[in-house]
């Protein structure tokens, strides 16, 4: 489904462009944090047994897609997000009354979608140096 979440229970609710920028750049900060934690982690040993992390429940585990087909975020506690493809984001911002507003508006999906696309990429290079190991 686009432009909604769904949650580990599978309701399924609308967000506004504003409210999931905001919740995936917290995700991405909390993800990024918790991946790190879980990196410099790995293969630490405390009195002989590995020590296992479990990251926090909102932590972004996959990024998939891109901004033309829409991206699939997948966080940890089984939750989804599916933030609007490019076009809709693009129709959207227009709706802005004020000229001001929609460039705020596409400098916002801009950033959004390549912090998306940043993270994609980390998550990937994580796996492939989790996995060589």
């Amino acid at each position: 489904m686009r432009n909604g979440t769904r949650a580990a229970t599978g309701t399924v609710g609308t967000v506004g462009l504003a409210g999931a920028v905001a919740g995936v750049l917290a995700g991405l900060v909390v993800g990024g944090v918790a991946g790190g934690a879980a990196l410099a982690g790995a293969g630490t040993a405390t009195g002989g047994e590995d020590k296992v992390y479990k990251p926090v429940p909102s932590t972004i585990v996959s990024v998939t897609g891109d901004k033309q087909n829409g991206f699939e975020i997948r966080r940890y506690d089984g939750s989804e997000q599916f933030p609007p493809t490019d076009s809709e984001a693009r129709a959207e911002c227009n709706e802005y009354d004020t000229e001001v507003a929609r460039v705020r508006c596409r400098s916002e999906v801009r950033t959004w979608y390549r912090d998306l696309a940043e993270i994609k990429r980390a998550i990937n290079y994580a796996r492939s140096q989790a996995s060589a190991s």
